[in-house]
């Protein structure tokens, strides 16, 4: 069984950056991902990464924002969010075990998931 925890969340101006990590403890998964959810609206994928060769996939709103990487090491995977947008303001959940994670960001079904960090972008 996996479990994760998530971390890092917070309130930032426009422009500004966050780092969020996920602690990720059990096995049996070969990808970790990142999802939101804002007040009213429906689950969005964010991004995921492949543990068996390292790849990475975003969802086109966040490519060229958002980074998502893994240290081995320290079991964590981490989502660096560069110049966020008040439209970035939600709960970021990490999540393993998951499917699919490939460019198809619509495809992505996740399994478990942590309690989720609040991030809030307002001036």
């Amino acid at each position: 069984q996996v479990q994760l925890v998530e971390s890092g969340g917070g309130l930032v101006q426009p422009g500004g950056s966050l780092r969020l990590s996920c602690a990720v403890s059990g096995s049996n998964y070969d990808a970790v991902g990142w999802f939101r959810q804002a007040p009213g609206k429906e689950r969005e994928g964010v991004s995921c990464i492949r543990t068996t060769d390292g790849a990475t996939y975003y969802e086109d709103s966040v490519k060229g924002r958002f980074t998502i990487s893994r240290d081995r090491a320290k079991n964590t995977v981490y989502l660096q969010m560069n110049t966020l947008q008040p439209e970035d303001t939600a709960v970021y959940y990490c999540a393993a075990p998951m499917d699919y994670c490939t460019p198809y960001v619509g495809l992505w079904k996740y399994y478990s998931w942590g309690q989720g960090t609040q991030v809030t972008v307002s001036s």
